[in-house]
């Protein structure tokens, strides 16, 4: 997904914030079924990281979830989402993208090499 902040673009993966008493992989068809108008399978967990907390923002942790679109065609619900487009991009490709959280290196090599699910640490997050 597109987001536009002034002159920068940034992407991510869709998902959010658990409503309460929501688990991670209920959240995940929610916001899957929200911003895409898809149901969407959960898998394994690919990785679990941190951006550390600052002066000037709040800690955050990020999971990645394996999902598999099990109905529907991916589109961009505008009323549920600041997005601004809907991108398909090559996992090859993902690099050159200036990403939230900042976890492109981390999803080619577990794409790629087929690296099991892990911890991966703080994420080295640059901000817009």
């Amino acid at each position: 997904m597109k987001y536009q902040y002034g002159t920068e673009f940034v992407y991510n993966l869709p998902g959010g914030n658990p409503d309460p008493g929501e688990t991670f992989p209920e959240t995940i068809i929610r916001e899957c079924q929200e911003e895409l108008a898809i149901e969407v399978e959960v898998g394994n967990i690919l990785m679990v990281g941190e951006i550390l907390a600052s002066d000037k923002r709040d800690a955050s942790v990020h999971l990645l979830f394996e999902g598999k679109i099990i109905a529907g065609i991916p589109i961009l619900q505008a009323d549920q989402t600041s997005a601004i487009e809907l991108v398909w991009v090559s996992i090859s490709e993902i690099t050159k993208l200036s990403m939230y959280p900042n976890v492109s290196l981390e999803l080619q090599d577990m794409l790629f090499l087929q690296k099991p699910g892990k911890y991966i640490g703080a994420i080295d997050q640059r901000w817009v």
